[in-house]
């Protein structure tokens, strides 16, 4: 087993040393956690287990608070301030985006007939 050392705050350590023995399985419960919030992916699902028509699969937009965090994203990249963690949450947000262009694309040549 891989040891590391890492500096926490006070308060932080007084929890941690409670789960001690815990400790690695509790980290990789948190490593493992989606990249975006999980109510990214429960609008996107409740909105396929809707059974949507072609036009309101053309019509699907994200929410207006995940388009915001988007243009923060988006900006904070062209500024080249993304930290790891913001770059791997907006290259799952390009995931997201192609997926949607794939469902799209395939309801809108339904949508031409």
């Amino acid at each position: 087993m891989a040891t590391i050392t890492i500096e926490i705050p006070e308060e932080l350590s007084a929890k941690l040393s409670l789960i001690q023995e815990r400790l690695p399985e509790v980290l990789a419960q948190s490593v493992d956690q989606p990249l975006l919030p999980v109510q990214v992916y429960r609008y996107i699902v409740d909105f396929l287990a809707s059974a949507p028509t072609q036009q309101q699969i053309a019509d699907f937009l994200p929410t207006d608070e995940m388009q915001e965090r988007l243009r923060l994203l988006l900006s904070r990249a062209q500024r080249g301030e993304l930290t790891n963690l913001e770059e791997m949450e907006l290259r799952e947000f390009e995931h997201i985006e192609h997926l949607v262009i794939m469902l799209k694309t395939g309801a809108l040549s339904y949508l031409s007939h």
